[in-house]
């Protein structure tokens, strides 16, 4: 079974991409032994992607993906974007969702989008991969499934949240499983 290291400690990004990628054992941060924090300092999806892969991968010598991804909100000009882990000024998933909804108070446009770019380093080489899943940002949370922004997002053609949504659904239709879907498309075309 090959081996790809996942660069992130985020339980739900390992539970997502291993839902889709069975042929692989797939190690996290804890695994290989990295305790270090990594700066996210750029603000492209892609830059912040590769400064995790690269610093990853030169510390375990392996195969590694990594991602940057986040919520991009037309009426706050695609912001939170990058910064949407730390939108409220600290990495907490509650007050990040409350600071969006709080900024989106009397807004008529609550359309946005979910992107995750995904930087895998195989063999030392870079390969790139991204996946958009466009919605509405709801007036209020449903759900509890999922991690992030999900209570709030609802994406086009359903009704209901990623908060609420089943996790074989959302597994198919998030940003993060279209940029996998086309990584291990990529990865099988390599190994075919």
């Amino acid at each position: 079974m090959r081996q790809l290291v996942v660069a992130t400690r985020n339980g739900g990004k390992i539970k997502e991409i291993a839902a889709l990628l069975q042929d692989f054992e797939l190690l996290s941060l804890d695994d290989i032994g990295f305790t270090h924090e990594i700066d996210e300092p750029f603000q492209t999806f892609e830059e912040n992607a590769l400064a995790k892969a690269a610093t990853v991968s030169s510390f375990c010598n392996l195969n590694v993906v990594a991602d940057d991804s986040g919520i991009c909100v037309t009426a706050l000009d695609e912001k939170p974007g990058v910064d949407s882990a730390f939108f409220s000024g600290e990495r907490d998933d509650e007050k990040n969702l409350q600071k969006l909804l709080h900024e989106l108070e009397g807004a008529t446009d609550r359309s946005a989008f979910y992107k995750a770019v995904l930087c895998l380093i195989w063999d030392g080489r870079e390969y790139f991969f991204e996946g958009i899943c466009k919605g509405t940002i709801a007036p209020e949370k449903s759900g509890s499934g999922g991690f992030g922004y999900d209570p709030i997002f609802i994406p086009d053609g359903y009704t209901e949240s990623f908060g609420s949504l089943p996790p074989e659904i959302k597994n198919k239709i998030s940003h993060r499983a279209i940029a996998v879907q086309n990584m291990v498309a990529f990865l099988n075309a390599l190994s075919a």
